[in-house]
């Protein structure tokens, strides 16, 4: 028997394995796919190209001290900034400069006014001031497992006059409100509401406000690219926890999970083995299947399933081998480094999110460039460049019966129209592309219903409530010694490892309580 047995490779689970194994357990990781990493992973899409399979911009890992605690740098993950950290062109065909997101607010400040005016700029100064310290006080309270008694103090620190009623109004509030209340410049609000929906939600949303605040955080610690590509976080993990004894089995599907009163009993494609604690960092939905085929309760899991979101779909992705960057008329010192912001109105957003809704595809899509061949160039050919185009509100289901078989192509070529319209000539330069669908990023990586956080990151699917309020506790009732990781779970989606992070620390906190063994 060994002491924990961990499905799936994604990178919380690879986390949790980390520090359970650095604890001194003897911990062994499942995964189904012959690629280690889940959406953290990546793979030769091209010749001489190593191309993402999900995540590209690592962001929240970056702030949580992980890195530091493994020491991963020891074990090859190397981060290059992102700065600057964000670009937001101009309109086709309006000229005049783009907003550049430097990681000096200074010097962001001073873009925002030559494109927007200097009350905008002044404007953006303030947010930062503002939302800089709430943010960091949200990425504290991601460190640690959800609290239902005292939330908004956790997040917020509330110890204002009026109780906190102001601050708690803000975080409640829609990220649209907050820009309203900020800002004047429709092209400045829709940069900085894209950003904010990066994490699934549209900004019309109440909770959404936090997610734009976000942004301010940007200034201390920028996205940061893995040299090599975003599976190089993913390796260096493996690396960790190889050296502290784990073990991990690729290709190696778990099939059935069932309690026994000697442990786990750990049913795969090769065999069984027991342990005496389980970590599942897969889907939640596939955590409940494995679970029913080993026996747990039908009508609980029935119920669980019911009532967990995962929503229309998020979106798709467009990678690009190509003979060179995009052209937004300025330098690409300052438009390639980031994140490509191609929305200048919150129009756009709220109609692709709306057709969505109906299992339409988007009038106009909205698209997200990255280029990271700019900051890195070993993950493309010399002369070459790699571009990864996010598309979202990309429905999974499409209305009619239509199939993303026959959709997924025509729906890429309007895609790259899309950075066409902003860099003039860009499709002249593209030497292949391979498209994710959410059909796609279903299959390859086991993202149901296409949806990259797993479930819907809305209000009543955050924190205390994610995925659902008896789940919250990264534990299942009925199902000792069996924790729950990954986006699944709080905090969510994003490449952040806290959620491995506090399941481990349960999980060690529980093995010093005779009572709560399995």
């Amino acid at each position: 028997m060994i002491d924990v047995a961990v499905v799936g490779s994604g990178h919380n689970a690879l986390v949790a394995a980390c520090y359970l194994a650095k604890a001194g357990l003897s911990v062994e990781v499942f995964e189904s796919d012959s690629v280690l990493g889940g959406a953290v992973s990546t793979v030769e899409r091209f010749p001489g190209h190593r191309v993402d399979r999900g995540s590209s911009a690592h962001i929240m890992i970056r702030h949580t001290g992980i890195i530091e605690e493994l020491d991963l740098a020891s074990h090859g993950l190397r981060y290059i900034d992102c700065d600057p950290w964000a670009f937001a062109p101009a309109a086709p065909g309006t000229g005049g400069p783009g907003i550049i997101f430097h990681r000096s607010v200074e010097r962001t400040c001073e873009s925002i006014a030559a494109s927007c005016g200097l009350a905008e700029a002044a404007a953006y100064r303030g947010f930062v001031d503002v939302w800089a310290p709430r943010s960091e006080r949200v990425m504290r309270a991601f460190r640690s497992a959800p609290s239902p008694g005292g939330l908004l103090r956790s997040f917020w620190g509330l110890d204002a006059d009026d109780g906190g009623s102001e601050l708690s109004r803000q975080f409640l509030s829609s990220g649209d409100a907050l820009l309203d209340e900020t800002f004047r410049d429709e092209r400045l609000k829709a940069a900085l509401a894209w950003f904010g929906a990066q994490s699934g939600p549209p900004m019309s949303e109440p909770g959404t406000a936090p997610m734009v605040g976000f942004a301010a955080l940007m200034h201390t610690t920028p996205p940061g690219r893995a040299v090599g590509g975003s599976g190089a976080l993913t390796d260096a993990l493996v690396s960790r926890l190889a050296a502290d004894g784990g073990v991990v089995h690729a290709s190696t599907a778990v099939t059935e999970l069932r309690h026994t009163d000697r442990g786990w009993l750990v049913r795969t494609a090769d065999g069984e083995l027991r342990a005496r604690t389980v970590v599942a960092g897969c889907h939640v939905l596939t955590t409940l299947d494995l679970l029913s085929h080993g026996g747990f309760d039908t009508a609980t899991l029935d119920d669980w399933r019911r009532r967990i979101r995962v929503g229309p779909g998020i979106g798709m992705v467009v990678r690009l081998a190509t003979s060179g960057l995009p052209n937004y008329g300025q330098s690409t010192a300052d438009t390639a480094t980031g994140l490509q912001l191609l929305v200048h109105d919150r129009a756009q957003l709220r109609l692709a999110h709306g057709a969505a809704l109906a299992g339409e595809l988007p009038p106009h899509p909205a698209v997200l460039a990255m280029s990271f061949s700019a900051v890195d160039p070993s993950i493309a050919p010399a002369g070459q460049q790699q571009i990864s185009l996010w598309s979202q509100w990309q429905p999974y289901a499409l209305s009619g019966g239509r199939s993303w078989t026959d959709a997924a192509e025509p729906e890429a070529d309007r895609i790259v129209a899309e950075l066409e319209s902003y860099a003039p000539g860009f499709t002249d330069s593209i030497l292949d592309r391979h498209v994710q669908s959410p059909a796609e990023l279903e299959r390859e990586i086991g993202l149901i219903g296409g949806n990259v956080m797993h479930v819907e990151m809305s209000l009543g699917q955050m924190m205390m409530w994610r995925p659902l309020p008896e789940l919250s506790g990264y534990r299942v009732p009925g199902a000792k010694g069996l924790y729950l990781t990954g986006a699944s779970t709080h905090p969510g989606g994003g490449v952040s490892g806290a959620s491995g992070r506090s399941v481990a620390r349960l999980a060690l906190a529980d093995r010093r309580k005779p009572w709560r063994r399995a």
